[in-house]
């Protein structure tokens, strides 16, 4: 494939391609991914093998790239089925690796890999992906095809509350740390010792972001390859309004108690884990903190003690299906930053844990098609409901792919930190122009065009989550 430009981005609709709704769902989306990728290659100039090989000039003989789903959790809240708008469809993680191998041959290699949420089961998502099936067919014709969980620890959680950590056999690759320092986007946030993550220990969370230090701890897979292929759901995300390709990249790392979500209050400081705190939140909150400890600190009667006192939390502080708090608002200062951070390791991190040369001609390529087939609106990322969009979303820059994102959703780029932030990053670009530069290429005419440019009458109107409608709608 002739580069399609890293400002470009390619919007495959399938409800264009003809005789789609009588295909079987496994050749509509691998015809799917076909047609978006050759679409990408054709709106290039010069290249003559785009049926063959669309990926030609973007991945090489005996390269190792890694293919990076979301695949966050296995189960929806609300329905059995619902886990098709949460995760990344298998058939289209079946029919990437197809054009991928086809670039990297036999000499090549393809990891298959992410993290998923700590408390999620990688045995039951590889069983509904069918992500064995694909490695054993790709393997059975001389492939070096891999699945792995990135994850050194799977919960057991019950009520919200952790009651039991097993631990994993973590990433074969192993993990390699990096301190962005004074490249980081927390430099100047003023959380320093009131950050909080994915676990109750905030206290170790915080030991990686102090006096400077902003330290990240990243799967080896996500160092070693050469090219990594992002393949994000479309949702709309409750800390940081959307989830596309650069939030994607939370699962690349290997200890989720080393990323800030959320900023506590204290210190006579606000913090963002709300909007705003009155007498029954700070009484709600002077609760939690040792409920959290006791959780910790006695095995079996804490987690059982702490379950029983969120269930009647609820009823007299609301749930979080229906309260804004844990920084699940238009407010949050402090997830962006963190995502931000990861991309940046993404791009410029070496096997040793420094960094590559901060200038855009050093960056990695990340390459993103989004699975935007159904994607989710409302209460995402795991309680979202469905968006029958029918598209399919390529381009060779995450930042332009999720400002794209975002305009297709409805929303302004400008709005959302996570997209906004990613074209000002100071140190260690992620993308060095403007969202307003990124041009659509389409085959629906309407979706032809300059962002900006872009009529939203013509573009799909996601309803986004509680905690962000009315401030990210254009």
């Amino acid at each position: 494939m002739a580069h399609v430009g890293d400002r470009r981005v390619v919007v495959f609709s399938l409800p264009e391609v003809q005789g789609w709704q009588s295909a079987e769902e496994c050749s509509l989306v691998e015809h799917g991914t076909a047609c978006a990728l050759r679409y990408a290659a054709l709106n290039s100039p010069g290249r003559d093998d785009v049926e063959q090989n669309p990926l030609a000039t973007l991945i090489h003989p005996g390269e190792t790239v890694l293919l990076k789903p979301n695949l966050v959790k296995e189960y929806h809240p609300r329905d059995p089925e619902g886990w098709r708008y949460v995760i990344t469809d298998g058939n289209l993680i079946r029919a990437v690796a197809e054009f991928v191998f086809r670039a990297v041959g036999k000499t090549g290699r393809v990891m298959i890999a992410d993290a998923p949420q700590t408390d999620s089961s990688f045995e039951k998502i590889s069983q509904l992906l069918g992500l064995d099936d694909i490695a054993r067919h790709f393997q059975e014709q001389g492939y070096d095809c891999q699945i792995v969980d990135l994850r050194k620890e799977e919960w057991v959680e019950r009520d919200g509350v952790i009651v039991a950590r097993k631990k994993l056999a973590g990433d074969p690759n192993g993990y390699v740390a990096y301190d962005l320092g004074t490249n980081s986007e927390f430099v100047g946030h003023d959380g320093e010792g009131r950050y909080y993550g994915a676990d109750y220990d905030d206290g170790e969370l915080n030991r990686h972001h102090t006096n400077g230090k902003h330290e990240y701890l990243i799967a080896g897979s996500a160092v070693v390859p050469d090219v990594i292929f992002s393949l994000p759901k479309l949702k709309t995300h409750k800390k940081a309004g959307i989830t596309v390709s650069l939030k994607n990249l939370v699962g690349i790392n290997g200890d989720k108690n080393w990323l800030p979500h959320h900023t506590e209050p204290g210190g006579g400081k606000p913090g963002d884990e709300r909007p705003q705190s009155d007498t029954r939140q700070r009484a709600e909150k002077s609760l939690i903190r040792p409920l959290r400890q006791l959780a910790l600190s006695v095995p079996g009667l804490g987690p059982w003690m702490f379950r029983q006192a969120k269930r009647m939390g609820r009823h007299v502080f609301g749930d979080t299906e229906d309260v804004i708090r844990s920084g699940n608002w238009w407010g949050n200062d402090t997830v962006w930053r963190m995502c931000l951070d990861l991309n940046k390791i993404a791009l410029y991190g070496n096997p040793d844990g420094t960094l590559r040369p901060d200038a855009p001609e050093h960056r990695k390529r990340h390459y993103v098609l989004v699975d935007a087939l159904v994607a989710g609106e409302g209460s995402g990322p795991m309680n979202p409901d469905p968006v029958e969009a029918g598209m399919l979303i390529f381009g060779t820059n995450p930042a332009s792919v999720d400002a794209a994102c975002a305009v297709l959703m409805g929303f302004d780029p400008e709005k959302i930190p996570i997209v906004r932030q990613a074209f000002r990053c100071e140190h260690y670009p992620i993308a060095d122009w403007d969202w307003r530069d990124v041009e659509l290429v389409s085959n629906k005419p309407e979706w032809c065009g300059k962002l900006d440019a872009i009529s939203p009458e013509s573009t799909f109107h996601f309803e986004p989550h509680f905690g962000w409608k009315g401030h990210v709608e254009r």
